[in-house]
């Protein structure tokens, strides 16, 4: 799994960090979502599919 971020389709909703707070963390000074892991582990799989559902934004990208 290879996760990739529209940063400039973020919103900052924070839906992802909820999700998957070990693949996704956000910036302090506008909120806007971080990736901390691009390939995340196959134990982090369905969480980060969850926070790309989640985004209101559709800021996440999951290529399997």
């Amino acid at each position: 799994m290879k996760v990739r971020i529209d940063v400039d389709a973020c919103v900052g909703a924070g839906q992802c960090v909820l999700a998957a707070p070990d693949v996704f963390d956000q910036r302090d000074e506008d909120g806007m979502v971080v990736l901390l892991l691009e390939e995340p582990p196959a134990e982090l799989e369905a969480a980060t599919e969850h926070a790309a559902l989640l985004c209101p934004a559709l800021a996440i990208v999951v290529d399997r």
